[in-house]
Formats: C-alpha cells, sequence, structure tokens
C-alpha cells in the first residue's frame, strides 16, 4: 500500500504541472490588465505605471513569470493579489470557514439524505417511494441552482420574510448564522443530493442481482444484513469516487450560489479575481483545487481496498 501511495503521488506531479502551465497560459493570454483601472486614471503618469507592472513582473515574458510564480509556489508563497496587495494564501484562509460552514454543510446533508434513500429506492424498486424519489430527484438536479436560489429568495425572503438573501459574516449569534445559511444550503443539498441518489439507487440495483445476494439469501441470512453487509458495501465502491470528487469542491467554495446569496466564499474570491485579472488569486485557488482532486482521487482509491479485500495494490 505505502508503495502504491508513493507511485500515485510522483505520478500526480508532472499531471499538476501541466496543470498549472495551462492554466497560467490561459490567464496570461487572456484580454484585460489587471492595472487597467490604473491606466486609465490621468492622474498617474505613465512611468509610474510603467514601474508597477515592472515590480509586479507584468513586462516579462510568460515562460518566465510562470518560471517565477512556480518556483515561488514550491517555497510555499502563493503570490500576492494585485487588487489588495494581500498574500493570495491570507486571501482565502479568511473565507474558507464560510466555505466550509455553507458549501461543507450542505454537501454533508447531501450525502445523508441521498445514500438511505437511494438505498431504500433500490431495495424497494417501483414502488411508490421509489417512484416519488425519482421523480424529486429529477426535478433536483434539472433545475439550476440560480433558478432555485431566486425562487427561494423570493418566497422566504421577498414575500414571507423570514430569511435573509444576502449573506452576512459579522453575524454571530448562532440563530442568525442559521437562518442566513439556510438557503444556500438547501440549494447546494438539493442539487448535489438529487445526483448523488440517483447513483446510489442505479449501484444499488447492480449488484442486488448478483449472484452472491441470491447466495446469501439462500443460506437464511437476514435481508438487512443481506442489504446492509452485502450489498451497499459493494455497491458504494463507485459512489466512493463520485464524492471523493465532490469534496474539493468544499473548500474551494460553489461559485454560482455564492453570487445568488452573497456568501463571501472562495468561489466568490475566485469570480473577483477572474473581473479584475488577478492572476496570483486565481492561480492560487484554480491549482489549489487541483491539487485536491488529486489527493482525494488517491484518498478514494485507498477506501476501494477497505470495502472490498479483493483489491490489491501491486
Amino acid at each position: 500500500m505505502t508503495a502504491y501511495i508513493a507511485r500515485r503521488l510522483l505520478a500526480s506531479v508532472p499531471t499538476l504541472v501541466l496543470i498549472s502551465m495551462v492554466v497560467f497560459g490561459i490567464l496570461a493570454l487572456a484580454p484585460g490588465d489587471p492595472l487597467g483601472q490604473l491606466a486609465a486614471n490621468p492622474d498617474v503618469p505613465p512611468e509610474v505605471r510603467l514601474n508597477i507592472r515592472h515590480q509586479l513582473g507584468l513586462d516579462e515574458p510568460v515562460p518566465i513569470r510562470y518560471m517565477k510564480w512556480a518556483s515561488a509556489f514550491a517555497r510555499g508563497n502563493w503570490g500576492y493579489s494585485f487588487g489588495s496587495h494581500m498574500e493570495a494564501s491570507r486571501l482565502i484562509l479568511q473565507r474558507l470557514p464560510t466555505d466550509l460552514w455553507v458549501v461543507g454543510a450542505a454537501y454533508l446533508v447531501a450525502v445523508l439524505l441521498a445514500i438511505p434513500i437511494g438505498v431504500l429506492s433500490a431495495v424497494k424498486q417501483y414502488s411508490l417511494f421509489d417512484q416519488v424519489s425519482t421523480t424529486l430527484a429529477f426535478i433536483g438536479f434539472s433545475l439550476p441552482t440560480f433558478f432555485t436560489g431566486v425562487l427561494l429568495i423570493i418566497i422566504f425572503s421577498v414575500r414571507l420574510h423570514w430569511l435573509p438573501f444576502i449573506f452576512n459574516v459579522q453575524v454571530t449569534d448562532p440563530v442568525g448564522m442559521l437562518k442566513q445559511a439556510v438557503m444556500p444550503v438547501a440549494v447546494l443539498a438539493l442539487f448535489q443530493s438529487a445526483g448523488l441518489m440517483r447513483f446510489v439507487r442505479s449501484s444499488m440495483l447492480d449488484n442486488v442481482s448478483q449472484d452472491y445476494v441470491r447466495t446469501a439469501r439462500a443460506k437464511g441470512v437476514r435481508e438487512g444484513v443481506v442489504i446492509i453487509r452485502h450489498v451497499l458495501r459493494n455497491g458504494l465502491i463507485p459512489v466512493v469516487t463520485l464524492l471523493a470528487l465532490g469534496l474539493p469542491a468544499v473548500f474551494t467554495g460553489a461559485v454560482v450560489t455564492e453570487q445568488i446569496f452573497r456568501v463571501p466564499g472562495i468561489g466568490s474570491l475566485l469570480i473577483a479575481g477572474i473581473q479584475n485579472n488577478d492572476t496570483p488569486v486565481v492561480m492560487a485557488i484554480t491549482f489549489l483545487y487541483a491539487i485536491l482532486v488529486v489527493f482525494f482521487n488517491l484518498v478514494a482509491d485507498v477506501i476501494y481496498g477497505l470495502l472490498d479485500p479483493r483489491i490489491k495494490y501491486g
């Protein structure tokens, strides 16, 4: 196992390097200038603007800028924001607790809802419960988050005045924090649980008709034990991949939902960085997401071996 993990980590290095090169190149070639507002100010002399560009390294060739960024990132320096003049890592850490609270809670709710509903829907195939849950799941992942977000705002904020429609990080009261998180959590949980529930149901149905299930039942094993210890354990193997791919979003934010509810998370920071051509911030967030995807894919592969002892790592 240790040798396998070491090989996977070594193999991930060129992948991450290639991702960083592609993202950096796209940002460098994208239209716009991080000093565009400064250039539009007639009170700033041209020589001052040129000096600022030189200090930020924006007058150097793209390959040189990338090498400087990569070497600094390897030393733990994620760069400084062009707009706020703060460390990109510090900006991310400031917004991380909000994402863990909102996006993390939504992901946890989605998992806690999707897995039992998907299991029951597969066990009670074609029943009324299966038909209702399947219909709700189709509705859930068919409606985009910006539509359900605006709909909840109209109902619970504009009409009923029950919940605030703008997220305020200054709120420290537990009740107030819960009230302002209800709608963004509900929007994200509805969308995530819908797709995950259908995936769990499909995976369970693939295993419930296997020979080992019929053998267990023929031996007189109770139905609950058959479902939980045999069908569910094997059915979760492909589900683990989906869960692992969803976890990086907990740390990097939900872009659309954060914009709707004005949640000051990492997703909104990414949008602001793209709009302002803030390359260090955008690179830090996108590369962090790439690292998390690689890491959680490795975690998923390790969990495979725990769920199915037949899987061996050579």
